[in-house]
């Protein structure tokens, strides 16, 4: 009798080890990384140094700063990131309405097309200033 309480206990005790598991692993796939979207931008650009990120407020997009000047994007798409080098006279900016936020229209790829929202209005402004100063390297 005692043996198959403790059988029905100890299932009991890995479906839920399972169940928990199986959440935290979901959600960590689901949350964009910073360190990730640097090393995957590292492994598109060799050539280029990073000097600096900026996550958008929602996480799902990395802006960098390159050490020539230059200005990259790294958007995030579930466990997997998409890395672009701006290019000068492919991308149209445009402030969003909220003050906190670029739209970004690429001539080249559409696919990095859309308005990311940044946590503080400096730091949108930051941004556009990296893509500006691209523009003049």
């Amino acid at each position: 009798m005692i043996s198959w309480f403790a059988i029905a206990a100890s299932l009991l005790a890995a479906a839920y080890i399972y169940q928990r598991m199986k959440r935290q692993q979901a959600d960590d796939l689901s949350t964009p990384d910073e360190g990730q979207a640097i090393l995957d931008f590292g492994r598109a650009f060799p050539d280029e140094a990073i000097r600096a990120i900026h996550p958008t407020a929602d996480g799902n997009a990395f802006f960098v700063r390159l050490h020539d000047g230059k200005a990259g994007i790294v958007l995030g798409q579930g466990r997997h990131y998409l890395c672009h080098l701006i290019v000068p006279g492919k991308v149209r900016i445009t402030h969003a309405a909220s003050g906190r936020g670029l739209g970004l229209s690429f001539s080249d790829t559409a696919i990095f097309d859309g308005t990311y929202e940044f946590a503080t209005g400096e730091t949108a402004a930051e941004v556009s200033l990296w893509i500006l100063g691209s523009f003049s390297a």
